[in-house]
């Protein structure tokens, strides 16, 4: 398994600290690929998020506005997690939720023009740091289960789909 930085210290998609930005570049594919810095958001972040879930295509949700995720930011800063790139923009957002008993994983979501450069399996691995390091012992995800390519993300980090449960949500107006 491989050794993730404290969430205090940028580091990149390949778990190594980022001491310049020399550090940030490698060559995918013969074309110079910046490795972006993964961090905690604040709420400056906040418009850039939700324009990376449109983005990326998730499905809206009525907790998918600024005041939303100044909440989840509210009570737990370092729940949302993003993938900065070299000009500042967000690139991959995932929501890793600790409720006291297992960890949580939400709106993975990586802009569409930087998949395949593992920002997703980089924020979830970080993610599971964070949250093992708080006493989780179990990890969920959900996920929208006609997305292919979400399944097989999660099955490919070692997911399984749960069989047998239901998930039951209501919308309070």
């Amino acid at each position: 398994m491989q050794a993730w930085l404290s969430p205090a210290e940028n580091f990149d998609s390949d778990g190594r600290q980022i001491r310049s930005r020399a550090d940030r570049t490698s060559m995918s594919e013969g074309r110079a690929v910046t490795r972006p810095v993964f961090r905690s958001a604040t709420d400056r972040d906040i418009e850039q998020v939700l324009a990376l879930w449109n983005a990326a295509g998730s499905v809206e949700t009525v907790t998918d506005t600024r005041d939303g995720v100044l909440g989840l930011l509210d009570a737990d800063p370092e729940a949302l997690l993003v993938a900065e790139s070299d000009g500042g923009e967000i690139v991959g957002s995932l929501i890793a939720a600790w409720d006291g008993w297992r960890g949580s994983f939400y709106r993975l979501a990586v802009h569409p023009e930087q998949r395949r450069e593992g920002i997703a399996t980089a924020l979830l691995r970080e993610g599971e740091r964070r949250l093992l390091a708080r006493g989780a012992a179990r990890f969920t995800a959900i996920v929208t289960d006609d997305d292919l390519d979400a399944m097989s993300f999660w099955t490919a980090t070692g997911y399984e789909r749960q069989q047998n449960r239901a998930r039951f949500v209501r919308n309070v107006e």
